[in-house]
């Protein structure tokens, strides 16, 4: 009998196995694709010998990972390459607003702003790894007064918390561009901490891109999990849990809805309405080019950064945010957008270029969203149009196509609503009332994002719970 299976291959699956694997246990890990990664991977899809992101592309999550780091990634090809600035904020003027790693040199592009800045972020970076300990993982008291105080403020509307911080329309601005990686409105609770950790990451991890695309954070996972004695089978798609071989656990790096589909003969009925209660949250529309040149930014200082987010005001941005939330599509979508050829020239030939990003749209849309975003970018960067050599257009219905977590094109495992956090997916997070079927996707704490952490805790639970460690 094998120890475990694990069901999904993305880098929550990969790192619960390794995990497993690590403890001695015998270790079969299941992927429907013909690749891993799910989320982290990379593709050629405009033209030969252009690389692409599918899904992820920048990873400040897994560079500062707890779980990954402890790991030998770096024997397995894994390189992250660190531009100069995480991200830049342009605007119509031709200034932007750029988040280095010196907290000095960042604070001084706020202005008047500059004190209320620093402010807020010295104490969380000075407290960096005692906050991440408390934040990523399952909701708990916190061990550090930083924790606390970060929380205070973590919990507050980003809308609000903006306005009460700064005079700047343009730091306000900023501050919503980072609070929008939630996919939420802005006027939510809990909006805020979204801005304060990425901020937070900014300064004490980067915002860096991996060498070669984010199919190599997959790869040297599934690398250093076989080392272990783990198994990877490909294209092995698992409709039913019944149909698996015997094994003393399961883990499932699926969301809730495809739990529901594979383990409603496994799972009570109770909790099988739990499950389907789940809400998935905002969808995402995503474009790839290849550009024949770099973009043709108005603003010279987001040459510096791999991450550039497209709002320009803060009333722009807020009100983007909103309109999807309330089922519609942004005539000028907020647009995160990643340049990552600037850093990382092996991903296109002869010196050209491509280029990834993103806007949200209503869960589940099919509306083809590259007309606006084009346009939002080429009010940044006049001229852009000029560099397209070739497109690649996903519609959430393409991107589930590509990775079935990625429900209605919901990119973080589900809506990152304050209260559901507290229970995702349910009061039980990775584990439900079989002893022997657990749950390590990006539905459970601490979200989504590349970083392994739940399939950490995961297999944490089933080796206190079933394994025996």
């Amino acid at each position: 009998m094998i120890d475990a299976i694990v069901i999904g291959a993305g880098p929550n699956g990969l790192m619960a196995a390794i995990e497993l694997a690590t403890a001695g246990k015998s270790v079969r890990l299941y992927e429907a694709n013909h690749t891993i990664g799910c989320s982290a991977r990379s593709a050629e899809l405009t033209l030969p010998g252009f690389v692409h992101d599918i899904c992820s592309a920048v990873h400040p999550l897994a560079a500062g990972s707890p779980c990954f780091s402890r790991l030998p990634l770096e024997r397995y090809g894994l390189q992250y390459i660190y531009p100069p600035a995480a991200v830049a904020h342009p605007f119509e003027d031709g200034s932007a607003i750029v988040l280095t790693k010196s907290i000095e040199d960042t604070s001084a592009s706020f202005g008047k702003d500059r004190q209320a800045y620093k402010k807020f972020i010295s104490p969380i970076v000075e407290g960096w790894s005692e906050l991440t300990a408390d934040v990523l993982g399952p909701p708990r008291f916190p061990r550090h007064f930083l924790t606390a105080r970060f929380g205070w403020h973590a919990i507050k509307p980003a809308k609000s918390l903006a306005t009460s911080t700064f005079q700047n329309d343009k730091s306000r601005a900023l501050f919503a561009g980072l609070a929008a990686h939630s996919c939420l409105a802005l006027d939510q609770m809990g909006t805020s901490g979204f801005a304060l950790m990425l901020a937070g990451m900014a300064h004490s991890v980067g915002w860096p891109v991996a060498q070669g695309g984010s199919q190599s954070i997959s790869n040297a996972l599934g690398g250093h999990l076989e080392s272990l004695g783990g198994e990877i089978l490909t294209e092995s798609r698992v409709d039913t849990l019944e149909e698996l071989p015997a094994a003393r656990a399961i883990l499932c790096d699926l969301t809730p809805r495809q739990l529901v589909r594979i383990a409603r003969n496994s799972l009570p009925k109770s909790f099988i309405g739990k499950l389907a209660r789940y809400r998935y949250g905002a969808g995402v529309f995503k474009m790839d080019w290849a550009l024949s040149q770099a973009v043709p930014w108005k603003a010279k200082e987001c040459f510096n950064a791999a991450t550039v987010h497209i709002g320009s005001t803060f009333s722009d941005i807020l009100l983007s945010e909103r309109q999807v939330i309330d089922g519609s599509h942004p005539e000028r979508p907020f647009t995160i957008l990643s340049q990552p050829t600037l850093f990382d020239p092996s991903r296109a030939p002869g010196g050209r270029q491509t280029l990834w990003a993103y806007c949200h749209v209503p869960n589940g849309s099919t509306l083809d969203m590259s007309e606006r975003i084009e346009e939002q970018i080429e009010r940044f960067a006049p001229g852009f149009r000029d560099c397209i050599l070739a497109r690649s257009l996903m519609t959430t219905t393409d991107l589930e196509a590509h990775n079935a977590n990625l429900i209605g094109g919901d990119i973080n495992g589900g809506s990152a609503e304050f209260l559901q956090l507290l229970r995702r997916p349910t009061s039980m997070w990775y584990s439900t009332p079989r002893q022997d079927i657990f749950l390590c996707s990006s539905s459970t704490p601490p979200g989504g994002g590349v970083h392994g952490l739940c399939g950490y805790y995961a297999a944490q639970a089933a080796l206190r719970k079933t394994l025996h460690r």
